[in-house]
């Protein structure tokens, strides 16, 4: 079993952290700050424990803020991501006085420990003059920092904090665009998850905004486009099936089995679809799984149909794996299987409690 991220933030972490300051800094409290850090961080969840080195850090650090900054940034190659995030976060929370040395304390920082997070404070209270310093990251030549500027100011960025004006359209274009056609795949994935999450509010303006894209040109354009429109895509958005080439609502499902009708807690429900293309073109095929108050949609596959009439067959085994962050409860569930945006065909199963193995 995979070791639960929360516990790597531990005593080697914190050691890295302070060895690091203690090498910039040699007044640097090390055994204070380890023993603070320490006390208490294995009853906490992840951000938590980010938040309570961070507080420890804080209390290391009794010095004005653009001198603890400079500490922390001349140590900053010390750290991984780890050890460094509480220095991010640090930085999110004791500099927002101080833009311009904070800002260039997350831009240290972030090619080891990244600060997607720790800048959203920021752009909340500075906005144009948070922005501007964005836009010059973009045309830095480090990807990490570039991927910054991209990913720190997603509208919809997971686990950070809301930033009201980032849901607006307009603002972040630019940066986009500086980073469209980007050479790293690190930072390319970056900007379609922005647009994605765009697209969840703005629909019309993500779409125009890669149709642009795609009239402009660029070698990796039809990456990032496919990327960026999949949230549409599960929709069944017609204009994003259009963007790809497919005919919306195009395609029927000649057959739909199961491997079995049940299916248990843990195990996996095998299906294969046997799908006619109506025209030449792509074919995007997603299914879904619902049951009462639920609907998740996955991605099933692509074809490239030379021709109305042409079939294909796609097998697939769904997950029922227990994951903490949802509840799958026994009980009938429906699979429907989504050809260019519309359900071309649906099969009751029925989920079953875990099973289990007795021993005699």
């Amino acid at each position: 079993m995979a070791q639960p991220l929360k516990d790597l933030i531990n005593a080697r972490s914190v050691s890295v952290l302070a060895d690091g300051l203690a090498a910039a800094w040699p007044a640097f409290p090390r055994a204070g700050f380890t023993a603070r850090a320490l006390t208490g961080l294995d009853g906490l969840e992840l951000k938590a424990r980010v938040a309570h080195v961070a507080a420890a850090l804080h209390d290391a650090l009794p010095l004005p803020y653009p001198r603890a900054a400079a500490l922390v940034r001349e140590c900053a190659a010390t750290l991984d991501m780890w050890s460094g995030w509480p220095a991010t976060e640090h930085t999110a929370l004791q500099g927002l006085d101080h833009l311009e040395p904070a800002m260039e304390t997350l831009a240290a920082l972030t090619p080891y420990a990244t600060g997607e997070f720790a800048v959203r404070p920021y752009l909340d209270r500075y906005r144009d003059d948070a922005i501007k310093i964005m836009y010059g990251w973009a045309e830095s030549p480090d990807e990490h920092l570039r991927r910054l500027a991209s990913e720190g100011s997603r509208p919809r960025l997971p686990w950070a904090g809301r930033v009201g004006w980032l849901m607006t359209p307009g603002p972040t274009l630019p940066l986009l665009d500086r980073l469209r056609d980007d050479p790293s795949e690190y930072v390319r994935r970056s900007v379609a998850n922005h647009v994605n999450d765009l697209a969840k509010d703005h629909p019309q303006v993500a779409l125009e905004l890669l149709a642009g894209w795609r009239a402009g040109g660029g070698s990796h354009v039809e990456r990032v486009l496919r990327h960026a429109v999949r949230g549409l895509l599960r929709a069944g958005h017609p204009e994003a099936l259009a963007l790809l080439g497919a005919t919306p609502g195009s395609g029927t499902v000649e057959e739909l089995t199961l491997g079995s009708p049940t299916v248990a807690v843990g195990g996996r429900l095998a299906f294969t679809v046997t799908v006619r293309a109506e025209a030449a073109g792509p074919v995007l095929l997603k299914y879904a799984v619902r049951r009462a108050g639920s609907r998740r949609v996955f991605h099933l596959g692509q074809r490239e149909a030379g021709g109305a009439g042409e079939t294909f067959a796609v097998r697939k085994s769904h997950s029922f794996r227990p994951v903490t962050t949802r509840d799958e409860p026994p009980g009938p569930r429906e699979l429907d299987v989504i050809v260019n945006g519309r359900v071309a065909a649906t099969v009751p199963f029925t989920l079953t409690g875990a099973e289990t193995t007795s021993i005699s």
